[in-house]
């Protein structure tokens, strides 16, 4: 196995399109995830409620900025699950358990944008 050398930092203007292609990188590996896909399924679902029962727009916005957490708690599960893999390829204890603690934060974020939706949609 060869080690691939760093390629050099980039600045400026570089650096900000190097980013955003890191982010379509990370988003297009994301979509290989069914609970990421279902994560986007429930907000989409929960959007159109909203506009069904006339939620006001600081209400939906609420919303996409809570589906937008999940997805980046989404994405750093995802992230911490290749890297567990990587780390552990069989089963042990601690990646149970790292696994578990990003299952949970996902839940989390789940729960409070379904709170937050209950708040809207039954106030």
């Amino acid at each position: 196995m060869t080690v691939q050398e760093k390629p050099p930092r980039k600045s400026g203007v570089a650096h900000f399109f190097a980013a955003a292609g890191y982010s379509l990188g990370g988003l297009q590996r994301l979509s290989r995830e069914s609970a990421f896909r279902q994560e986007v399924a429930l907000v989409a679902g929960l959007l159109v409620l909203f506009v069904v029962f006339g939620a006001s727009v600081p209400q939906v916005l609420g919303l996409v900025a809570i589906g937008l957490a999940l997805i980046a708690v989404e994405a750093l599960n995802t992230a911490l699950e290749v890297l567990v893999d990587h780390l552990s390829p069989g089963w042990s204890q601690f990646a149970k358990e790292a696994k578990d603690l990003g299952s949970l934060a996902v839940a989390c974020t789940i729960g409070a944008m379904l709170i937050y939706a209950g708040v809207v949609l039954v106030w």
